[in-house]
């Protein structure tokens, strides 16, 4: 498994040039954020759906929800914005 490591190192561990990673990341990217790719997979949640009791229940990760907008479940897309840009970021979905 590759996931959160840079291109240099992904590009070392298939032995590929950093140009073609990031050709072929850009291109995934821009599949996966189709307007026929998101339509068909991506489900948000309705707006009056109930929180999960394995998030509201367990003290460790409810403070971490509670004022969220909405999440897709089961994924987590690591972000690192620079420290000005954080605002930005915070309450997406």
């Amino acid at each position: 498994c590759v996931t959160g490591l840079t291109i240099r190192h992904v590009g070392e561990r298939f032995q590929r040039s950093n140009e073609t990673i990031s050709n072929y990341f850009h291109k995934m990217l821009d599949i996966l954020s189709s307007h026929p790719f998101y339509m068909q997979y991506i489900h948000l949640p309705a707006d009056d759906a109930p929180v999960s009791s394995k998030i509201c229940d367990n003290p460790k990760r409810w403070p971490y929800f509670m004022d969220t907008i909405g999440a897709i479940d089961g994924s987590h897309i690591h972000a690192f914005p620079r420290s000005y840009d954080h605002h930005l970021y915070q309450n997406r979905k």
